[in-house]
């Protein structure tokens, strides 16, 4: 298997299930409802905050593969459009899952020599650390959610 297959391979596991770490984002989020994915714990980001914290990043370096110039900046990357119902929260997720999707699809097409050109400008480095700096993020940010989710959990059932 090439290495871009490979890469495509993990940031589709994080996403949708198969990785050695048996977490991924989709089973995590399939329960959650709207009300869970923003209520805050503690200090915490929220579970929506995080979804789009992660796709905000997946969604920018899916543009330049897509032949965009990089338009993304940290400073509004927690920048959550309000969720008010089901609808919006759906919405959400499906976006996420929609662009990783289509992200590793482009990666698994992308020749593998172009992983070690640079990735829209010399500072960001080459293709290969910022795909595999994504699928680090993203696994970074699935264990934040898993632990938001229990806490939310936990404390749904002291309730009761």
């Amino acid at each position: 298997m090439s290495l871009t297959a490979q890469l495509a391979k993990h940031l589709r596991d994080v996403h949708f299930g198969g990785n050695w770490t048996s977490s991924n984002l989709k089973d995590n989020l399939a329960n959650v409802t709207w009300q869970q994915a923003t209520s805050q714990v503690h200090s915490l980001n929220t579970i929506a905050t995080l979804v789009y914290h992660v796709n905000y990043y997946i969604s920018a370096v899916l543009k330049v593969f897509q032949g965009a110039p990089l338009d993304a900046s940290d400073k509004y990357s927690f920048d959550l459009p309000p969720i008010q119902s089901e609808k919006d929260w759906n919405n959400l997720r499906d976006k996420a899952f929609a662009d990783a999707e289509t992200f590793t699809l482009l990666i698994e097409h992308l020749p593998e020599h172009k992983l070690w050109e640079n990735f829209a400008d010399e500072k960001y480095g080459s293709y290969y650390r910022n795909i595999q700096g994504i699928i680090e993020h993203t696994h970074y940010h699935l264990g934040q959610i898993a632990l938001v989710k229990k806490i939310l959990l936990q404390e749904h059932q002291n309730k009761d």
